[in-house]
């Protein structure tokens, strides 16, 4: 079969990884794809929000599947036009795509069908914003309702936080038209974790579970970022908890997007936090997760085009997922000043120098001519994004993936390159 992978970051890296190892896959493409990609990729200079250049290319190739990355072409309805043009693709349709697109949509779904999650109201006027401050007291929810590559949200500690992120979201326009409504919830403690769902419109089945580290700094410090690492299986995960989520939100889900007509085929990551009256939705998103998936899919041991065949044909019930008992650690590497501004074009070092058995996983890095007067001819990997790199090592223990994976971060190198301490702890603070 040929493949035509969506994306250029390092949950494309990972997936195309993973398709990769399957006897069935005859030629992988990658639209753009990175560095790391073009190493078992054939990438090709088109970009991922380009749903035309996509169509016309998957056309051309007689692709037999487009597995589609990025949240960005699903909210464009990239699998509605290649449906149109008799391309199958492995991703929801535009409809669906709004539980990722519209933060408002999500929590309207999770309200109407009783799943758990945070109270929450929706404004759409900046001084109505501004005389509700401090509606389900601070910390203070503040979320951009559409797109803005994970960073819309804010959590304001007082009042002048909370009026500054308004201005910012609502007036300044930081996030663009993401923050022409803003999403204001109650603040919930406890533990985050991430399920990864294959889903095929009548069936949703969960992958191992994963958490993830959002804030920038050790001890969970700083702005919201991607994404700084992430760990599988969580190790707050139990029998029990697994009922809860399965019986409150999974079963629940799958039969609202029935009811709603919402015909979902792909991934469903759901984040959740993990309080003291049992799980609740932070968020659902419309695709592998990042970094989660650069943890998950090592782990996993069934074919991955088994599965997304099964998803788009409607067999997921009858697919049998198998996975590896052992431990993963994804560590990420990112670019100084991330998630702020910061440069590119950051040469990277010792990436030959890492374990056999450790997966670097490329997430914003590019190929460059070296220098004529280099020593050594050929292409140099340079920074090209936020997050640059995700080391993912296995391990029977967690702690022992956990010092496998920090022990060859210590051998990568580039300008300004930042990156947490505590990833693989369970609870940082």
């Amino acid at each position: 079969m040929k493949i035509l992978i969506v994306g250029g970051g390092g949950r494309e890296h990972a997936i195309a990884w993973k398709l990769a190892q399957s006897r069935k896959v005859d030629k992988l493409y990658c639209a753009p794809g990175n560095a790391g990609i073009a190493e078992i990729a054939e990438c090709v200079a088109i970009k991922a929000e380009d749903v035309a250049g996509i169509c016309s290319f998957a056309k051309e190739n007689k692709i037999n599947l487009t597995v589609v990355g990025p949240e960005v072409p699903l909210s464009l309805g990239i699998v509605d036009a290649l449906a149109e043009a008799g391309s199958k693709a492995f991703g929801p349709n535009r409809k669906c795509a709004q539980l990722e697109s519209s933060k408002a949509f999500t929590k309207g779904f999770l309200a109407r069908h009783g799943i758990p999650t945070a109270g929450y109201k929706e404004f759409t006027d900046i001084d109505a914003m501004k005389k509700s401050v401090g509606i389900f007291g601070y910390p203070m929810v503040i979320k951009a309702d559409g797109l803005a590559a994970g960073k819309g949200v804010v959590i304001a500690e007082n009042e002048a936080d909370a009026v500054k992120a308004i201005d910012e979201i609502m007036g300044e326009k930081i996030f663009g038209a993401a923050g022409d409504k803003i999403v204001v919830e109650e603040f919930l403690t406890g533990i985050e974790a991430s399920v990864l769902c294959f889903v095929d419109g009548k069936t949703i089945v969960p992958m191992e579970s994963a958490q993830d580290y959002k804030r920038i700094f050790d001890g969970d410090k700083g702005p919201n970022t991607g994404g700084m690492g992430t760990y599988s299986p969580s190790l707050i995960f139990d029998d029990v908890l697994e009922g809860q989520i399965r019986n409150q939100i999974l079963v629940p889900t799958i039969r609202g997007f029935q009811k709603d007509g919402l015909d979902f085929k792909g991934v469903l990551f759901i984040g959740l936090m993990i309080s003291e009256e049992g799980p609740k939705v932070i968020e659902f998103n419309n695709r592998f997760g990042d970094p989660e998936t650069q943890s998950v899919l090592p782990r996993m041991k069934t074919d991955l085009l088994d599965i997304m065949n099964a998803v788009v044909e409607e067999r997921l019930a009858e697919q049998t997922i198998e996975w590896s008992d052992r431990k993963a650690v994804c560590v990420v590497m990112a670019s100084g000043g991330y998630p702020g501004d910061y440069e590119k074009g950051k040469l990277i070092s010792g990436l030959e120098d890492v374990d056999e058995d450790v997966i670097v996983f490329h997430s914003g890095t590019k190929l460059v001519k070296k220098d004529d007067s280099a020593a050594e001819p050929g292409q140099a990997v340079v920074t090209d994004g936020g997050r640059v790199l995700g080391i993912t090592a296995l391990g029977d223990t967690h702690e022992e993936a956990r010092k496998k994976a920090y022990q060859n971060v210590a051998r990568i190198s580039f300008e300004g390159a930042q990156y947490r301490k505590d990833i693989g702890l369970l609870n940082p603070k």
